[in-house]
């Protein structure tokens, strides 16, 4: 845990402001989920993902998305060479620890769709080899939601499905700006700052660690109800999965465990809901006139009765 602190510490000084999103991609890392981050150009989402790249002792591989990238160029190819008169099979940069798709939308569908085997099952399949990927195993993807009509490519639901969390980072205060211009005016100085803190012996432990969290039966319910609620809703087409469910149970095991606690609350689970539901619900035609997913997500929560007495 006295390095998980440490975690913390160097990203907060690193990334001003944005000690939520930090809790989250480090509830991902423990858990091994997917985070997407999604705002406007130069809000830092790039930045935020290197920092929390470095501050570990693992591999770390980034692929810039565009309509030309291949699947081949994510998960690797087999090629002949010439030289040895043979096939050799070529590990595309999947077989890292932490992978930062930046601007995942701009790659093609199929392209995209070379992901989810990876996401999903922790291994790359390439002309019929499978290769298993190091653990852990976690994907920062980027996205920019206002350009969604200049050469991008939404993401499908299969595949938002896949994402631990998702994101949405906003612009800062005026105090938090005003610590950025004066901390980053030099562009070199702060990147020497990022070290690797945590080994990924550290986040294996953690892993294990955070899976002895204890979930209580009225927290099971308390989850369960949340999701077949939203399936219930009559503005929502799609409800939560039940991989959605597992979600929320591994997420809010997570927030427990960063807090240093062994067993999860009701307000854990509130706490991570929104960033893990809300890029999973499809609202109907009619929804979409009247609500915002968040609206109708927390309309679900104060509906839905929470087991404040156990705890």
């Amino acid at each position: 845990m006295e390095n998980l602190t440490q975690v913390k510490a160097q990203l907060n000084r690193l990334v001003v402001g944005r000690e939520k999103e930090i809790d989250f991609m480090l509830i991902a890392l423990i858990q091994g989920g997917h985070v997407l981050l999604e705002s406007v150009p130069g809000s830092g989402k790039t930045w935020m993902a290197k920092a929390f790249a470095g501050s570990f002792a693992g591999q770390f591989q980034r692929i810039q998305f565009t309509p030309d990238v291949l699947p081949s160029d994510v998960t690797g190819i087999r090629f002949f060479n010439p030289k040895t008169q043979e096939f050799e099979l070529r590990a595309g940069p999947v077989q890292t620890n932490l992978l930062l798709a930046d601007e995942i939308n701009r790659a093609t569908p199929r392209t995209q769709s070379s992901l989810l085997e990876s996401m999903e099952e922790k291994q790359a399949t390439i002309d019929g080899d499978t290769l298993q990927l190091p653990n852990p195993f976690i994907v920062i993807a980027t996205q920019n939601p206002v350009e969604s009509q200049q050469g991008t490519f939404p993401l499908p639901a299969a595949q938002l499905d896949r994402f631990l969390f998702r994101l949405e980072i906003g612009y800062p205060t005026y105090e938090e700006e005003l610590s950025i211009i004066r901390n980053f005016r030099d562009n070199v100085s702060h990147k020497k700052e990022i070290l690797p803190v945590a080994s990924v012996t550290d986040v294996q432990q953690w892993h294990l660690d955070a899976g002895q969290v204890s979930v209580h039966e009225d927290i099971e319910t308390y989850i369960l109800s949340l999701v077949r609620a939203t399936r219930e809703h009559p503005a929502i087409e799609l409800g939560l999965s039940s991989r959605a469910a597992l979600a929320l149970v591994h997420a809010a095991q997570g927030k427990a465990f960063i807090e240093g606690r062994n067993f999860v609350t009701p307000d854990d689970v509130k706490y991570i809901l929104e960033p893990v539901a809300v890029h999973r619900l499809m609202l109907t035609a009619e929804g979409m006139l009247v609500q915002e997913p968040v609206a109708i997500l927390r309309e679900i929560v104060n509906s839905v009765s929470s087991p404040v007495e156990a705890f």
